[in-house]
């Protein structure tokens, strides 16, 4: 198949591709008109699958269905044509390793996540496993449950877009190599027992690099390209009268605390020496000494991505009405992009039901993240904050590190970075992009030693609420500028051509 004519008769029919059902363009290439209509026919399977997928609860963090998650994401694998479907066992919860044999000159990884944030139901609309198909104003059909996506619903848009091809009878166009984990969302603690086998690196070693499917769509249509991400590290400090020494050593009454110290005020002392007195800016000893500055085309590009990103639209999107200090859009922006953090997730100590309980606990508990950004690294920066609290006399506080990695860089210049461009514009998108993203993915096991490939997301489509009640993935669009799940597949499988013969 000739991959110009491919795109070429894609970009023709960009506007008709918000991809309602039904919206072929029927001047299109007859190649690709043959992979449409077959995206259109399997419409109902793709929906379908992606349905039983996250009616599949697969949460690491509570130990719950991951061995049946694991189990259905390799049955779904097979049945998109992937041989050598392997259960990786890790230190914690499996992986998947897999291979697709084309017989093309070219083979491409793939980075799959099958596990999801815990849930509160009480908090969501339907219930979060029931994989509602929802009508929502402004957007149109959109499938609402933990996963949709993220990252679920974009994951079953590429095996969706194996299908087509395959159905209409085209040959894949590059080899894959498919990589997956199932504690993605506890900070990946065991991802690289499973690159690093043998048989892995060999396969990964062959690919111009590793993407992972996701819905890049703003709801103005945009596309914002990260060429990166964030490092990241998730920990527990706790506070306790038994490793303290001081306190009790089981909850008492408050009346007490006249005579008594309390380990969640010792706790408290600890994490006001982490930052600045407005909690906005890391003080823990040399723990962003590494820290690279933006460089001078960095701050150009983020620059030109303010322009391009609407400041007020970010605002609503978050809930807030300043940023930092009260900075502009811009200097937000190289925030975001370049200062490593400490922020505090979560605290719990004592007593926290309804009315009010009078004890002194002897136990507190804060989970922290700290992101972490190029030059950095995830075990330098653990052990920085470990000294740092022995410094200053707080050694008794436990540190459990759960999970976390280095941040990840891939070149503008990559195959698969400029591949990801040519699709988008192929639509008559110009996508923004920026250094890195705010947020963290394990993708340092590819660009790092000793791989050292080009890593990053793709993908049409839309959806939001990723680990927030009500998480959704739009299925058929009624909004003109975003693209519903069949675009998304077809996103895919121009992609796949791209790679194949750029």
């Amino acid at each position: 198949m000739n991959r110009r004519r491919f795109l070429q008769a894609t970009a023709a029919s960009a506007a008709a591709l918000a991809f309602s059902r039904n919206s072929f363009a029927a001047d299109a290439n007859p190649e690709l008109t043959a992979i449409q209509r077959e995206i259109e026919k399997r419409h109902d399977e793709s929906v379908a699958r992606l349905q039983q997928w996250i009616r599949q609860p697969s949460i690491a963090a509570e130990h719950r269905g991951v061995d049946e998650g694991c189990d259905l994401a390799m049955h779904m694998l097979r049945d998109a044509g992937f041989d050598g479907v392997t259960k990786v066992p890790t230190d914690g919860q499996p992986g998947i390793f897999a291979t697709l044999d084309a017989g093309a000159p070219r083979t491409v990884g793939i980075y799959f996540m099958y596990d999801v944030k815990q849930v509160d139901p009480a908090e969501w609309s339907s219930p979060p496993f029931e994989a509602a198909l929802v009508d929502k104003p402004g957007l149109g059909k959109c499938v609402v449950g933990r996963g949709a996506v993220n990252q679920k619903g974009p994951e079953a848009s590429f095996l969706a877009a194996l299908h087509a091809i395959r159905g209409s009878g085209r040959k894949l166009p590059v080899n894959l190599v498919f990589v997956a984990e199932g504690e993605e969302e506890i900070g990946s603690p065991h991802f690289p027992q499973i690159v690093r086998r043998p048989e892995v690196l060999a396969a990964l070693r062959k690919c111009t690099g590793v993407f992972l499917p996701s819905a890049e769509q703003d709801l103005d249509g945009k596309v914002t390209m990260p060429l990166g991400a964030k490092g990241v590290i998730e920990l527990e400090l706790v506070s306790s009268g038994e490793k303290w020494g001081r306190g009790p050593r089981k909850d008492v009454h408050s009346s007490l605390k006249a005579m008594i110290d309390s380990p969640a005020w010792h706790l408290v002392e600890a994490l006001s020496t982490l930052v600045s007195s407005d909690g906005n800016t890391p003080a823990i000893d040399g723990f962003a000494d590494k820290a690279r500055p933006l460089s001078a085309a960095e701050k150009k590009m983020i620059a030109e991505a303010a322009l391009r990103l609407d400041e007020n639209v970010a605002k609503k999107q978050y809930s807030v009405e300043h940023w930092i200090h009260d900075v502009n859009y811009v200097e937000a922006l190289e925030l975001l992009q370049s200062r490593p953090t400490v922020n505090i997730e979560g605290l719990v100590g004592g007593y926290t039901g309804p009315g009010g309980k009078t004890i002194l606990p002897h136990r507190a508990v804060a989970k922290l993240d700290l992101r972490l950004v190029p030059d950095m690294k995830a075990d330098e920066a653990l052990a920085a904050l470990k000294a740092h609290l022995a410094k200053r006399g707080f050694g008794d506080i436990e540190v459990n590190m759960t999970g976390g990695y280095d941040p990840t860089s891939t070149s503008a210049d990559a195959v698969l970075i400029r591949a990801q461009v040519a699709v988008y514009r192929g639509k008559g998108i110009d996508p923004i992009v920026l250094p890195r993203s705010a947020g963290s993915w394990p993708g340092y096991v590819f660009t790092g030693d000793p791989l050292h490939l080009a890593a990053g997301h793709f993908g049409m489509g839309h959806g939001s609420g990723a680990h927030a009640p009500d998480e959704y993935y739009v299925i058929e669009s009624k909004n003109p500028s975003v693209q519903g799940m069949d675009g998304a597949v077809l996103s895919h499988v121009e992609y796949l051509y791209e790679l194949a013969s750029i």
